[in-house]
């Protein structure tokens, strides 16, 4: 087969490491894109973040529509978002009302000076303080507290400890006597009587049901804590001690039946085991609070809802001085790595900028067509979809998904994932569209004033919101019914 050259023209789509980089950030979370900023942070040295407490003044680089609610309007340039659909040009523009920044050259004063920082607060500024919060004891301390002050034989101070160790979070006792036993030395010579002497002394102790070897005998112990003189408690003990499975079947014409008794005491004694604790030791459990911090906030300007950015979820990022002076003065071929971390650095800041102007341009677009929803709640949220947010703000799909996963907006009626605003709909009789989200608020609404004695299947639901005009499936409500975390029919219904 004979060599030969040829020439083609083709066409194809090339990501820059830019808009590569650009993309990646979008999609990040806030405590994600902290981590990944750290990261380039520690990378390379011409990146620093600002501090809090410097006096020197800056100049925010912040997209035009978090200035001021007055500017949102205005919107900016359909080439600032990281639309994979555009070419590189998106890395390259801002925005008519955001400084434009030079990457030509290396001796550029802005990025030389503190004015070339990224979301930097004022000077005047309170610093934070972190709190402290006092360390709660846990089960296991609050019991071996309880042991010291109880008069006991070193004996059986020591079998309590070992049994205050085979516990678990919720306080059971997870392990037969026999299986401790067991595992115990064979030279202690321990008989399994007095392990359970030792657990009868540590189910006397704070709190109530702990040492309980099944759910039955948790609830029983609280029971017989309680003055003899409780109403309802020795129906309790009953049904606590053999038909536990009927009460949490609420099956009460079965547990009439058995106790032999009318629905005042038997309603009395369903009270008096649902204040009852299944659970004595989750209070002292270890429990790690998570904080979320919204990118976006709404509130209610002149009549008007406007999302700005969040400034405690913007990171301040700005180009180090004391680098950026020496590759000013010193230009030769020794320097080239210092030069290729400075445009490194030019690159995040600015795709940093642009992943913020993004989210606030797509919140935006969320609150303009959700107004109803800010008004009224849940139940005039409209149906949306990712297109119609791409089509108004000319990005593409894949990006609005990007910018809405993760990210989070306070308004005040709570803080919601962008992603709960987004939702398919159901058609009603007069040809309209509702949001799956409102009739879940809907259903919400009915299940909560319905009649306990005689509560709302799912079929009679689906008839009620039928009248309303919104045809829905009895399949339907009870998936969104499930969603809710509302529980069946028959498991509602009370005395």
């Amino acid at each position: 087969m004979k060599n030969a050259l040829q020439l083609r023209l083709s066409q194809h789509l090339t990501l820059t490491p830019q808009l590569q980089q650009s993309i990646r950030l979008l999609q990040l979370s806030t405590l994600e894109l902290n981590q990944e900023l750290e990261r380039f942070l520690q990378d390379n040295p011409l990146l620093e973040r600002e501090d809090d407490g410097e006096a020197e003044p800056a100049v925010e680089l912040l997209p035009a529509s978090a200035l001021s609610p007055g500017e949102i309007s205005t919107g900016s340039s359909s080439d600032s978002d990281t639309d994979v659909r555009g070419d590189d040009r998106a890395t390259d523009q801002v925005g008519d009302q955001v400084e434009v920044l030079d990457f030509d050259g290396l001796a550029d004063s802005n990025w030389s000076s503190d004015e070339s920082s990224f979301g930097s607060r004022d000077s005047e500024d309170d610093g934070d303080y972190s709190q402290q919060v006092a360390g709660s004891p846990t089960l296991r301390e609050h019991l071996l507290a309880q042991l010291s002050l109880t008069p006991l034989p070193a004996r059986d101070r020591t079998l309590i400890e070992v049994l205050i160790e085979a516990l678990d979070e919720d306080g059971y006792l997870g392990q037969g006597l026999a299986e401790i036993a067991d595992l115990l030395p064979e030279d202690a010579a321990i008989e399994p009587e007095e392990l359970e002497i030792a657990l009868k002394h540590l189910q006397h102790f704070d709190p109530l049901g702990v040492g309980a070897r099944s759910l039955s005998e948790c609830l029983g112990l609280q029971l017989q804590a309680l003055p003899a003189t409780t109403p309802g408690r020795d129906e309790a003990m009953t049904v606590v001690r053999d038909h536990l499975d009927a009460l949490a079947a609420r099956d009460f014409a079965r547990l009439r039946r058995t106790l032999k008794c009318d629905e005042d005491r038997l309603r009395t004694m369903q009270e008096l085991v649902s204040r009852l604790n299944p659970r004595p030791g989750a209070p002292y459990a270890p429990a790690e609070t998570r904080y979320v911090i919204p990118d976006v906030v709404v509130k209610k300007t002149k009549g008007m809802w406007v999302s700005s950015l969040n400034p405690d979820a913007m990171p301040r990022l700005r180009i180090n001085r004391m680098y950026a002076e020496i590759l000013r003065r010193n230009r030769d071929a020794s320097h080239s790595q210092l030069a290729s971390q400075l445009q490194e650095a030019k690159w995040l800041i600015k795709n940093v900028q642009q992943r913020f102007d993004t989210i606030q341009r797509v919140s935006q677009a969320i609150v303009d067509r959700q107004r109803q929803f800010f008004e009224h709640g849940a139940v005039a949220m409209r149906p949306l979809v990712l297109r119609e947010i791409a089509e108004v703000l000319d990005l593409h799909e894949s990006t609005v998904s990007r910018v809405t996963t993760q990210k989070f907006m306070m308004t005040p009626r709570g803080i919601f994932e962008l992603k709960y605003f987004f939702g398919s709909h159901v058609s009603t009789e007069s040809g309209g569209a509702c949001s799956a989200t409102a009739i879940r608020a809907l259903i919400r609404q009915l299940v909560s004033s319905e009649d306990r004695r005689k509560p709302l299947s799912d079929s009679q639901i689906a008839d009620i919101l039928g009248q309303q005009g919104i045809v829905v499936a009895r399949r339907t409500i009870a998936k969104y019914r499930e969603s809710l975390q509302i529980l069946p029919v028959n498991l509602r219904k009370s005395i």
